[in-house]
């Protein structure tokens, strides 16, 4: 399979298949030049990708990957964000009104919606 859009894969792909032509005997060691390319790639493209567009042995490419250091992808860098203002209510009145004529009257400044409810249904008299 054949990575299309990818010329730097399939020109090595085609330089490689070029050295195979002329190899004086199957089995002979890959140039080093070669090699290398293709470990350049493969820290690009992925081991998979590479190994198989350019017909090489990915068990070879994986071990010359490593000794290169090449797969190592640089750590991110420390950075610190701003805290955020707390997302709470600004000052508000809430006003409860019950069916038998209750009613509860909450003044608050920099409630969590979440935090005004519970306390909406503590001091209403029920359970969460």
């Amino acid at each position: 399979m054949i990575a299309t859009g990818n010329s730097g894969l399939e020109k090595t792909r085609r330089r490689i298949a070029r050295w195979r032509e002329r190899c004086p005997y199957r089995g002979a060691a890959m140039p080093a030049a070669l090699w290398a390319a293709a470990v350049a790639l493969a820290g690009r493209h992925g081991l998979y990708t590479t190994a198989r567009t350019l017909h090489v042995d990915y068990g070879a490419l994986k071990k010359r990957l490593a000794a290169a250091g090449a797969h190592r992808v640089p750590a991110p860098a420390f950075i610190e964000l701003p805290a955020a203002p707390p997302a709470g209510l600004g000052p508000c009145v809430i006003a409860l009104e019950g069916r038998r004529g209750r009613r509860l009257r909450i003044e608050v400044t920099g409630v969590r919606v979440a935090d005004l409810v519970t306390l909406a249904q503590v001091a209403w008299g029920r359970d969460r």
